[in-house]
């Protein structure tokens, strides 16, 4: 197989740019998550809920459903955890799978699933593990375990049975959008 040389650049690094790139573009960036979902009440229903109020600590199991506008999350359960201020910090949901779905500003819409997401709100990152799916109208990224950082943007994932193997499906654009 022969590779053509970028100047100025090494095959790797090519390569590490079109992945950092491309999965850029798969996965849900806050920034373009439908901002007036923040503004909408949110929804909780379950089939049993369980809290430590002092320890600001709430257990939710059975048929999870959590809705805020467009955003829609299902689980099995859904560990919560806040701080003396009554704000979330972390919440881990775990399901066959569990999934999530949000509307983005764009007119498109980002769907994840995985066995566990966990969401560490005060570090900013998010842990999807377990046959992890995320689908955006660009495209698809699995892998069992994908990280987020929020915070910086950056992404890593890797599988289990072959260590740092991921998938990406990258669709192309549309026609009258790839004329623009």
């Amino acid at each position: 197989m022969r590779h053509r040389v970028v100047e100025g650049c090494r095959p790797k690094a090519v390569l590490a740019r079109l992945f950092l790139s491309s999965s850029i573009v798969l996965v849900a960036n806050p920034v373009t998550a439908l901002e007036a979902d923040r503004s909408q009440p949110m929804d909780i229903q379950a089939d049993s809920l369980e809290t430590e109020i002092n320890e600001g600590k709430a257990t939710l199991q059975g048929n999870v459903r959590i809705t805020q506008g467009s955003l829609k999350v299902a689980s099995a359960r859904a560990d919560v955890q806040q701080n003396s201020d009554r704000e979330v910090t972390r919440a881990v949901l775990e399901g066959a799978p569990a999934t999530l779905g949000q509307d983005l500003d764009d007119g498109g819409r980002v769907d994840a699933r995985a066995r566990v997401i966990d969401y560490d709100v005060a570090a900013g990152v998010i842990v999807l593990t377990g046959a992890v799916e995320i689908d955006q109208p660009r495209g698809t990224l699995r892998g069992e375990r994908i990280t987020y950082n929020l915070n910086t943007g950056q992404l890593t994932g890797g599988g289990t049975d072959a260590p740092g193997r991921v998938s990406l499906r990258i669709n192309p654009k549309p026609a009258a959008a790839a004329a623009d």
